[in-house]
């Protein structure tokens, strides 16, 4: 096999005009966009549209002259961008996110209306399969990120230097195929180091940006649920009065926190058993760990959420010369 049909193939694009309908089918076309609108805004319009890159990250960067409107689909890459000059909403209504000139943000992980007036815009843009292989070398588990979430100064400065030294060598012709995919690499790292991971898998409705705060404390559950953790500790971080987290709960999740908690760590409890080895692990060392200290109500539970006992779990697991534990 020759060198060139080893190497990863390169994205080099670089399109630039006044056309406005040729500059909408250039961004549309790149972005798979749904019924997207171009208008222009003054006397003159032009416009820019660079990438480079591979199939697993990508930089980009936009000009536009004019006003840009329509929706974003859902796709396999997470994207970061940020505008150094014009306007930028994503959402629309109550969930709304203008952009702040020079502040990354994250594209959302469901489809998005979009608007975009005169503006510079610079992204990057990841494979979710290589950013959740890192995570997963990381041993991490990785659904989506909280694009929601405010990014401190100091994530912001790391992010840009490091995107500094991703643009040198993706925009060097030079660079070899080896060092290009190192700094798909990095970016990936730097996406599970710029904003926090979601793990858990979240009802629809929960991921609506007016839920932000329920999910964030839903995603708490999921990271710390080996901790000991009430519901009053919950509506703290929420800030709401216990009733009022209750109520998001029942109409959101359909049980109450502590239910909630609970059935994380049964989950949590199945998925250790069935990593476990027989020969060392008994079920009650394991209950006991995620806080249930009475046996019956804790198989009776078991039993009732995952429709076998424990120790029928334990049976079907694989041998382990130890035990790991979230």
């Amino acid at each position: 096999m020759n060198d060139d049909t080893e190497q990863p193939a390169r994205i080099r694009v670089d399109e630039q005009g006044t056309d406005l309908a040729a500059a909408k089918q250039t961004l549309a076309t790149a972005y798979d966009g749904i019924e997207w609108h171009a208008d222009t805004t003054g006397d003159g319009f032009d416009y820019r549209y660079t990438a480079a890159g591979d199939g697993t990250m990508t930089l980009r960067a936009v000009r536009f002259g004019g006003r840009l409107t329509g929706e974003m689909p859902a796709g396999d890459d997470f994207v970061v961008q940020w505008i150094t000059r014009g306007l930028g909403v994503l959402g629309d209504g109550g969930s709304a996110i203008h952009l702040v000139p020079g502040r990354p943000q994250m594209w959302p992980n469901e489809a998005f209306p979009f608007r975009f007036e005169d503006y510079d815009q610079r992204l990057v843009q990841v494979n979710r399969t290589a950013v959740e292989g890192v995570a997963a070398e990381r041993g991490l588990s990785l659904r989506r990120f909280d694009h929601t979430a405010q990014i401190d100064d100091a994530a912001i400065r790391q992010w840009r230097q490091t995107v500094q030294l991703i643009s040198a060598t993706t925009l060097d012709r030079q660079a070899s195929p080896l060092l290009q995919a190192e700094m798909g690499r990095l970016a990936a790292v730097s996406l599970l180091e710029l904003y926090p991971r979601a793990t858990a898998d979240l009802p629809p409705e929960l991921l609506l940006p007016q839920h932000r705060r329920i999910r964030q404390v839903v995603e708490y559950v999921h990271e710390h649920a080996h901790l000991p953790i009430t519901s009053t500790d919950l509506a703290e971080m929420a800030h709401l009065s216990l009733r009022a987290l209750q109520a998001a709960f029942q109409r959101l999740l359909g049980m109450s926190p502590n239910a909630y908690i609970r059935s994380v760590r049964l989950d949590r409890i199945r998925t250790e058993l069935l990593a476990s080895d027989q020969a060392t692990t008994t079920v009650a060392d394991v209950a006991r760990y995620w806080g249930f200290a009475h046996a019956g109500r804790f198989s009776a539970a078991y039993a009732d959420r995952h429709g076998e006992y424990p120790s029928e779990t334990l049976r079907r697991s694989r041998p382990r010369c130890a035990r790991l534990r979230a």
